[in-house]
């Protein structure tokens, strides 16, 4: 086959519309066009101008028509090139009479202004001004300002995706995709700002050809046709005004479409569902919007018909919206009486059934919070738990129990309660409809609200009206929504307490999932080699060191190696971690060949591993621990001032001991020993815990 035409083969009709339609366009520019072609060419404006209004009324969020900006350049194009071609026929054929220039011109000189000049130009002025002045400098404006607001405010934007992200609520797709849809709102109200000037070009490019056109049709008419001024006044200035008022028109119509569109504010229901929803529902403002017209309509000389038929219309659609809003009420409310009244039941024996176990984990909420957790309304934390309970998962490598959600009335209505194994683990307060503006520490002003501490991670924070939001990110506040508010605290507990949530159903599951991979591997060590409890002790201190356990058979192989020769936990845990040790190092170092590490005074080691020796147990005189902390915790403050992680290197006999007796007071600080360095790594000593001051 010719290689051309199976380029041509190859090459979508639909990308070929672009180009064609442009240079169709521009050649209108610069060949003459038969006055039937005029026609066709006006009513497809015209048309496009409708298409483009009804599709601006009926997007939902500004970026469903991102389009908008390009479509602006190419209908302002179509309609200059319209112009030019009419004005080429009206100069060369507007001596023949009124449809010289066809048809579409004809009706509008004549049936829009009666074919009366003055009329006209009085109409095209209204109509440029209205388009010029009115709606397409308030669109400018808007575009402008909505840019550098979306502009201002990515910032933080890009703040709460990552924080999002880093919780679990949402994976990396959906992170990548939110930050395009910021990228793109940036991109579109900034085109937007752009593109409205094309508009107020193309308003005021009108008004001169309009201009041009009557003084260039009194020259041809008077000089080359030989007609009589007023003549010539009359037949050329007509076919301008119906020229100007077909383009105007058109033109009129899509700077609406562009106003609309750039004015929308953040939500799901197009302009129809906005205005009949929000106007039109307020049975207290149609009563007294009916009472204020229907006074009026009593003054004498004033239309009755008129103003009392609206009054009368305006009460009609007040009391059926009183009566709607009332069989509403009435209804949710006989529904929930149902919801509450128990059913009539036989007596029966008590039996095990009524005994209430105690959930693993659990979530309770005030009355004002329900919706969050009601799956008839689309409950959205219910998804974050979910995407929580996925992240733990891939994160830690067992799977967290379901997270058991009730409602609780001795609460307060905004509270929430977060329970591990029936013990409040964590609570706060959260508002539906509102907004939590977290301070991460730089913030270059305040925000009006609610003042409250962000409960995951303790930092000042406020809750705002939804209208604040743009207001407080652009303050540098990291703005989240009450289901993050909520998910992120369990979230935050979750991984705190792990160890706590690995049982022995969970270590079960873990060998049952290894077992369809290595089944072999778990019939022969486990339970004949390695007890499930055992297993289980030792997986929980990895966790509560902060270890994740997904190379899990790893784990098993090394138990199985040293379960003959002892059964301490401490010291299974220790042969453990030495063979994580890539992991664990990664974990606290990724991608670092030099290590940097603090470590112990030779003289305080001496003296801790003499008490590790001499008592069992490995207790520490008071003084002893007093003086240790003190100096770990002043250490630490330095080395995370400068910029690294504290991680402390010990002797494996002291780790077990030091990570005990460190964890609750520093828990950001790590303890790992001598033999859990890798061969190729480095180690940089950066502070030395208990060295004298000299």
């Amino acid at each position: 086959m010719n290689p051309i035409l199976e380029t041509f083969k190859n090459i979508k009709l639909t990308s070929l519309a672009g180009p064609v339609l442009i240079i169709l366009i521009l050649t209108m520019m610069v060949l003459p066009l038969p006055p039937v072609l005029l026609d066709i060419f006006f009513t497809f404006n015209i048309a496009v101008s409708i298409i483009v209004l009804l599709v601006g009324i009926n997007v939902r969020q500004p970026l469903d028509f991102s389009a908008f900006p390009a479509v602006l350049l190419v209908t302002t194009l179509l309609r200059l090139s319209l112009n030019v071609a009419s004005a080429r026929v009206i100069l060369l054929e507007g001596h023949a009479g009124p449809d010289a220039a066809g048809k579409v011109i004809e009706a509008f000189a004549h049936f829009l202004v009666g074919g009366n000049v003055a009329v006209g130009i009085v109409v095209f002025i209204i109509l440029t001004v209205i388009n010029f002045v009115v709606i397409t400098k308030g669109a400018g404006r808007i575009a402008e300002v909505s840019a550098r607001f979306t502009l201002d405010a990515m910032p933080g934007k890009q703040m709460a995706i990552d924080a999002d992200l880093n919780a679990g609520l949402i994976g990396e797709e959906e992170a990548r995709k939110r930050r395009s849809v910021i990228a793109e709102e940036a991109n579109f109200f900034g085109a937007m700002d752009g593109a409205s000037k094309f508009v107020r070009g193309d308003a005021m490019a009108g008004v001169l050809i309009i201009v041009i056109n009557i003084v260039g049709g009194l020259i041809v008419g008077m000089v080359q046709h030989d007609l009589a001024a007023a003549k010539a006044a009359e037949t050329y200035t007509l076919l301008t005004i119906g020229d100007g008022l077909v383009a105007q028109i058109p033109s009129l119509i899509i700077s609406t479409a562009a106003g609309i569109v750039v004015s929308r504010v953040g939500t799901e229901k197009d302009m129809s569902e906005m205005l009949l929803g929000q106007l039109f529902t307020q049975p207290s403002v149609l009563y007294i919007t009916s009472g204020v017209i229907g006074l009026i309509g009593l003054i004498p000389n004033m239309p009755h018909i008129a103003f009392l038929g609206i009054a009368a219309g305006l009460g009609f659609l007040g009391r059926t919206m009183e009566k709607r809003r009332r069989a509403e009420a009435e209804a949710k409310i006989e529904k929930a009486a149902l919801a509450a009244t128990p059913m009539d039941t036989p007596t029966v024996e008590v039996g095990w059934h009524d005994v209430q176990h105690v959930d693993q984990l659990g979530l309770e909420v005030g009355y004002r919070l329900i919706p969050l957790v009601d799956r008839t309304q689309d409950g959205e934390l219910l998804r974050r738990i979910r995407g929580i309970r996925k992240k733990i998962a891939q994160e830690l490598g067992f799977l967290v129990p379901p997270v058991h959600i009730r409602d609780n009335l001795e609460i307060k209505p905004n509270a929430y309660r977060i329970l591990l194994k029936g013990v409040e683990l964590g609570k706060g307060e959260a508002y539906i409809g509102q907004f939590l503006a977290i301070n991460p520490g730089r913030v270059v002003g305040s925000v009006q609200g609610i003042e409250t501490t962000d409960p995951a991670f303790g930092l000042p924070a406020v809750w705002i009206d939804a209208g604040k939001r743009e207001e407080a990110q652009t303050l540098g506040y990291t703005v989240v929504d009450t289901s993050t508010v909520v998910a992120t605290h369990i979230s935050n507990l979750l991984q705190t307490h792990a160890a706590e949530l690995l049982g022995r159903e969970e270590v079960q599951a873990l060998i049952d999932h290894l077992a369809k991979e290595s089944p072999k591997l778990i019939e022969d060590l486990v339970p004949k080699v390695i007890p499930i409890g055992i297993m289980q002790k030792v997986l929980q201190q990895l966790l509560n060191e902060g270890i994740h356990i997904r190379d899990f058979r790893t784990i098993i192989e090394t138990l199985a190696d040293h379960i003959g020769t002892t059964q301490d936990v401490d010291e299974l845990t220790s042969a453990v971690r030495t063979a994580l040790s890539r992991i664990i190092v990664q974990q606290l170092f990724p991608g670092e060949a030099e290590l940097p590490l603090l470590t112990l005074d030779p003289a305080l080691e001496n003296v801790l591993m003499q008490a590790v020796q001499s008592k069992t147990g490995g207790g520490l005189e008071p003084g002893l621990a007093e003086n240790l902390l003190a100096s770990a915790a002043t250490e630490a403050e330095k080395v995370e001032i400068q910029g690294y992680n504290p991680v402390l290197l010990t002797p494996p006999g002291l780790r077990p001991l030091l990570s005990r007796f460190l964890r609750r007071p520093l828990p950001q600080m790590r303890v790992i020993s001598h033999n859990e360095i890798p061969d190729n790594k480095t180690i940089r000593i950066i502070a030395v815990i208990g060295a004298s001051k000299g």
